[in-house]
């Protein structure tokens, strides 16, 4: 493997993929690589990447390794943290074989990742996946006494103006699958019109889908600034204490926003905003609901979401997985439209061909022909 290109930085994987390009060298700090990050990268079209941490650790069987390693991405695995203090953003590296260089001389060294190297250590770690369950659900338990006003409580909700009573609502996360299912709900979203709520980069999905959201919710730590000034409405989630890191972002664009403290998740905030302002019905897209999705997001447990989903399980449709449900198919009309359309072009022309007159004829007779005529 010999790679020359110029060097992106950052520890935060999902910021990084905002600025990379196909002759970018990606460098990262990314331990258990997770399935939306790798989908990120490869979508940049970048064909090396260099983690100073391990892609996967064993702790868990993440998948986003093998996404890389299968999309054709070379990956240097565990090269160690010193590398961000020799590389520089903008430097050009040579990555060679095992070993990342920098003006010819060699500053940092790691393991290359195969596709057989990555499922032999997926493998590994479905071992220990029933201690991990173990832990996620002591974790559960211990939070679900603190949280549980979430269920048996009413929340004090932001003020918004727009109109969520008696709509349908729609939420929007960047996990698994949401282009996808995005992509086979436009239909929904066109004829519905739901309310569209975007959860931090949630609103960027839905802006890259060709929709604009109504009200952009979370820590505003991954959405971009051209989301943030398209118009919604701006919903931070604060800390129980008030602490609310994203307004300083909002403030630095001149935008204002209201914030909302509460213990739980960004996207349990979306799901409650929609139910306690009395929305007939809430299709949730790309959320979390299972003990993987949670891993890849570094989550020991998932209390408030079990019980914000016990609370609005009536109204909630989880949209995962739509895409592959169905596929739709030209109904009667659809198909005699078609063959109508074929019908005329086939006629005009006959009509002004005469090539085409001829060779019409001579198909006819032969068709006579085999049957006697």
């Amino acid at each position: 493997m010999h790679h020359q290109g110029t060097a992106r930085l950052d520890k935060r994987t999902k910021d990084l993929t905002k600025r990379l390009g196909p002759s970018d060298i990606a460098i990262i700090d990314h331990a258990d690589l997770d399935r939306v990050s790798a989908e990120g990268l490869l979508g940049t079209g970048v064909e090396v990447v260099v983690n100073a941490s391990r892609s996967i650790t064993g702790v868990y069987p993440n998948v986003g390794p093998l996404i890389l390693t299968r999309g054709g991405v070379a990956v240097l695995d565990a090269v160690g943290p010193e590398i961000f203090e020799k590389v520089r953003e903008g430097d050009t590296v040579e990555v060679v074989g095992c070993d990342v260089l920098y003006g010819g001389q060699v500053v940092a060294s790691g393991t290359r990742l195969t596709v057989e190297s990555i499922e032999q250590s997926m493998e590994d770690a479905k071992a220990g996946i029933g201690e991990q369950l173990d832990k996620f659900a002591r974790n559960t338990l211990e939070y679900l006494e603190q949280d549980k006003n979430l269920l048996t409580e009413g929340v004090g909700l932001p003020a918004i103006t727009t109109q969520i009573e008696g709509r349908h609502v729609m939420v929007v996360v960047r996990g698994y699958d949401y282009k996808e299912d995005l992509q086979a709900l436009r239909p929904y979203i066109r004829e519905v019109k739901p309310v569209l709520i975007g959860v931090d980069g949630g609103a960027d999905a839905l802006r890259d889908a060709g929709f604009a959201p109504d009200i952009i919710i979370g820590d505003m730590d991954s959405v971009t600034d051209a989301a943030l000034r398209a118009g919604a409405e701006l919903v931070v989630h604060a800390y129980p204490d008030g602490r609310a890191p994203g307004m300083e972002r909002l403030q630095q664009l001149g935008l204002t926003g209201v914030t909302w403290p509460l213990a739980a998740t960004s996207e349990d905030l979306a799901l409650l905003l929609a139910y306690e302002s009395g929305a007939d019905l809430i299709v949730a897209v790309g959320t979390h609901a299972n003990l993987i999705e949670y891993l890849d997001k570094g989550r020991k447990g998932m209390a408030s979401t079990f019980l914000v989903r016990l609370k609005v399980g009536p109204k909630l449709v989880d949209a995962k997985g739509v895409n592959k449900l169905y596929r739709a198919t030209p109904g009667l009309n659809g198909l005699v439209a078609i063959v109508g359309s074929a019908l005329v072009t086939l006629t005009v022309i006959v009509m002004i061909s005469s090539s085409a007159r001829a060779a019409l004829g001579l198909g006819l007779l032969r068709i006579r022909t085999l049957l006697g005529m």
